[in-house]
């Protein structure tokens, strides 16, 4: 049954809970927004699949619950350059750093748009370009990557990441940790990356979040034998 964006609205809305939409407020999450749990957003992709045009429709109606499912059901293969750009455009600190980057990683345009947004003065934007890359990485086959280009960019980050702004600071740090865990051939290269840019310092707001310190982190993905291994799909 196809159903329309105010239909799924609709149906998510007594779905909320007050006490999950303070929680997600503090991550950065804005108005208007139901608080929805991903798991039951999840419900209804089991039922939905892929749907490009329901997905923009969805994205479209500024409800952030509706928006994070846009990013679960699109057909990231249809997704145009405009319709990224705008995705981009629109998104929250989340959104950014998840959806919009999970679903342009899948794209025709991935690292175009990647290479485009790290370069933006908007902050937010900026972190959906390394978040796009950094899932690029974890999906992509090796063969498929530009290893040259990846590992300039991983000085690009050692030569900026400090000076760069919040929330591209922090994907620019889990840049780093996804290309040594899932791009076996520049694991060596990332650690001694990390190892040069040392700690990273991201204001998280009011949540206890941490930022990983990534030596340490690519170490424990070693130790469990996580190294080159690619993921299905980015998106949750």
């Amino acid at each position: 049954m196809i159903m329309t964006a105010k239909e799924i609205l609709e149906e998510i809305k007594p779905l909320g809970s007050d006490s999950y939409k303070r929680v997600i407020f503090n991550h950065g999450v804005k108005e208007p927004c139901f608080g929805v749990k991903v798991g039951d957003l999840q419900k209804i992709v089991k039922r939905i699949k892929k749907d490009y045009q329901l997905a923009l429709d969805l994205y479209d109606t500024g409800n952030y619950d509706a928006m994070y499912l846009a990013g679960l059901i699109a057909d990231d293969a249809k997704m145009t350059r405009k319709d990224l750009q705008h995705w981009a455009e629109k998104a929250c600190a989340p959104l950014a750093r998840w959806t919009v980057a999970w679903v342009a990683a899948g794209s025709p345009h991935a690292v175009e748009m990647a290479l485009k947004w790290i370069g933006s003065p908007k902050d937010l934007i900026a972190a959906a370009g390394w978040s796009t890359l950094g899932s690029l990485v974890a999906i992509k086959p090796d063969a498929d990557l530009d290893l040259a280009q990846l590992k300039e960019l991983l000085q690009r980050v050692q030569k900026t990441i400090h000076s760069a702004p919040n929330a591209a600071r922090r994907q620019m740090n889990n840049f780093v940790i996804e290309v040594a865990t899932y791009v076996q051939p520049l694991t060596k290269f990332a650690i001694q990356t990390a190892e040069k840019i040392g700690p990273v310092n991201v204001d998280v707001g009011n949540t206890s979040c941490q930022v990983p310190f990534a030596p340490e982190y690519i170490q424990k993905a070693e130790k469990r034998g996580a190294i080159g291994k690619k993921r299905k799909t980015v998106k949750c």
